[in-house]
């Protein structure tokens, strides 16, 4: 019964900073001194680059999950 009330306690403290973390975000957002056009070129910017960077990791695993099956089917 202590595990469970740990981990929700846990899963509380983690929802907690998560909140935390998107509502100062969008306090930073609206306290910005750019206009809104430039912030959202750059925050497009970001995720073009965000976004880029996670499909090279994805097929980056992808093709190592690839190369590891078949060096079990050879081995």
């Amino acid at each position: 019964m202590a595990d469970s009330d740990n981990n929700n306690g846990l899963v509380y403290l983690l929802a907690g900073f998560g909140l935390g973390a998107l509502l100062g975000a969008a306090a930073g957002l609206l306290f910005a001194p750019k206009s809104g056009n430039e912030t959202r070129e750059q925050l497009g910017g970001k995720i073009k680059e965000l976004k880029g960077k996670a499909n090279e990791w994805v097929a980056e695993q992808r093709a190592r999950r690839s190369h590891e099956s078949v060096e079990e089917i050879g081995a």
